[in-house]
């Protein structure tokens, strides 16, 4: 599904990504760990065309990418959950919703009746202006939002920042629901254990480099790898 080969990429003087190489497969969630200031919101941005590759290559779904302008690789199906969230506060739900709707040919696509069905909090609170939703309504909308481009892939940025334990624990049920409908996911995430409970695959990456890759299971048992790059005990996970 997504493929980042050598991958380097620069805000302006500074070198940001220094030769990042990863891959989503159909259907799997990987995560992208590492603590802050690392490259990953960088790594998203990269392969979305927002912050695009001096050097590298990004593949979505055999093509590649790499200088394509964001839009247009958003019409391929790449859907974008960003850190920070960034609604239109000025828009009610529903139009926050609708603005965003693609259905793109796809069979059973998601509609604003399937999304309302995944969210009722959304249903809800349809007439609602985005400014006025509490934290955890305003990241149900992102994601909302993004599905209602019915992607392909779904790159998420910090889905959990800045919520309550109990709200991480639903963005982690409403993340595992959406890898059991097929979805392709590469998630960055500063909740070690929301995003060790819903990945297939994990790389670790610090200072710009890939450092480690496993499977979840392999990661969860690397204490070196957990305590150097992520800083995490064994207690804590």
């Amino acid at each position: 599904m997504l493929e980042l080969f050598d991958i380097h990429t620069y805000y302006g003087d500074s070198y940001i990504l220094q030769g990042i190489s990863l891959e989503v497969r159909e259907g799997s969630t990987v995560a992208l760990l590492g603590r802050n200031g690392m490259g990953k919101t960088t790594t998203i941005s990269s392969i979305i065309g927002l912050t695009p590759p001096r050097r590298g290559e990004v593949r979505f779904k055999g093509k590649n990418v790499s200088n394509l302008e964001s839009y247009k690789i958003a019409k391929m199906g790449m859907g974008l959950v960003p850190q920070g969230r960034h609604i239109f506060p000025s828009l009610t739900v529903k139009e926050n919703l609708t603005m965003s709707a693609r259905t793109r040919g796809k069979d059973n696509p998601w509609s604003l009746d399937r999304v309302y069905s995944f969210f009722p909090v959304l249903k809800e609170r349809a007439s609602i202006k985005g400014n006025l939703l509490s934290g955890g309504e305003q990241q149900m909308l992102t994601i909302a939002r993004a599905l209602m481009t019915n992607p392909d892939l779904l790159l998420m940025d910090e889905p959990s920042e800045g919520l309550s334990p109990l709200l991480v624990r639903e963005i982690g049920r409403i993340i595992a629901q959406l890898k059991e409908s097929g979805f392709s996911i590469l998630l960055v995430e500063q909740n070690l254990p929301m995003a060790l409970s819903v990945a297939d695959y994990i790389y670790v990456i610090s200072k710009g480099t890939i450092v480690h890759q496993s499977t979840t299971k392999e990661f969860k048992d690397n204490e070196e790898i957990k305590a150097r790059y992520i800083g995490v005990a064994h207690e804590s996970i």
